[in-house]
């Protein structure tokens, strides 16, 4: 971030023309390296503007997928990710058992249903293709979606994780197209309609309070999304500072004015977030 590396050279050439002499502190800056997934870093340059003014240089890594992200800080590539929900976080520790865990909330991005050819799901026609994510996770939360909007009707056994297995009433025969989550804008030009993930609707130019023709409800616990780091450093001090800045009052409603509504800033407890079921 080349705008918080100059206000750090700033602050520093202040700290040394003003120093006594007796602060070996003066002008230090602890560094942080956080990954996100998606290209748009403005609510992060925001926190790290702030950040900056209290000595904590904020290293944005930006990826284009929900896997890496994860794998590079349980590998020690960065030292904090934020882009997930906390039901996926737990798929992705049980499925990959990797030893990282959630030490803040940050949003509700609700995910919605995007259609190129049609402007209500009543519209959409018999034997109508869905492309939607593949994550176990994503994809049980398409469904739950798809449950919510009345075009199919799930088991009660779905759960959070459901597949096109657990759709035990679909009276319009939807046809179910799973693909990597990125992909999903993509296809709406070859499919009926597409579930898309909040970031990646953004990212593909859409808006996710004005496009969706369906939008999943905005106060599930299961979809809270967090901020991790490694097991150990959940007291890391400059990784709590910078939770405590995101969930700061001017960055809330930073996050409602830059999102227009897409995202919704859920501030919670760590044990709050963890005890969602």
């Amino acid at each position: 971030m080349k705008k918080i590396t100059a206000l750090l050279a700033t602050a520093g050439i202040a700290a040394l023309l003003g120093a006594c002499g007796d602060d070996s502190s003066a002008g230090e800056t602890t560094k942080v390296t956080l990954g996100i997934s998606g290209s748009d870093t403005t609510i992060w340059d925001y926190v790290g503007d702030k950040a900056a003014e209290e000595g904590i240089e904020l290293d944005i890594i930006t990826f284009s997928d929900y896997v890496a992200p994860n794998l590079a800080l349980a590998e020690g590539e960065l030292d904090l990710n934020a882009f997930q929900t906390i039901s996926y976080f737990d798929e992705f520790v049980e499925e990959h058992n990797v030893d990282i865990v959630p030490i803040g909330s940050t949003v509700i991005a609700p995910m919605g249903l995007y259609s190129d050819k049609y402007e209500s799901i009543e519209e959409l026609p018999e034997g109508a293709q869905i492309a939607m994510p593949n994550e176990a996770t994503n994809m049980g939360r398409a469904l739950l979606l798809l449950d919510e909007s009345g075009l199919i009707t799930l088991s009660d056994d779905a759960g959070l994780t459901g597949t096109a297995e657990d759709i035990i009433d679909n009276p319009k025969n939807i046809e179910v197209v799973p693909m990597t989550s990125a992909h999903t804008p993509r296809a709406m030009a070859d499919v009926a309609a597409s579930i898309v993930n909040n970031g990646i609707a953004v990212d593909a130019g859409l808006n996710p309070t004005e496009d969706p023709i369906a939008r999943e409800s905005d106060t599930a616990k299961p979809y809270i999304n967090l901020i991790a780091a490694q097991a150990g450093e959940e007291d890391n001090e400059a990784y709590q500072r910078i939770v405590e800045l995101y969930q700061e009052e001017d960055t809330a409603e930073f996050v409602i004015e830059h999102t227009e509504g897409a995202q919704i800033p859920t501030f919670v407890s760590v044990e709050e977030l963890v005890d969602y079921q």
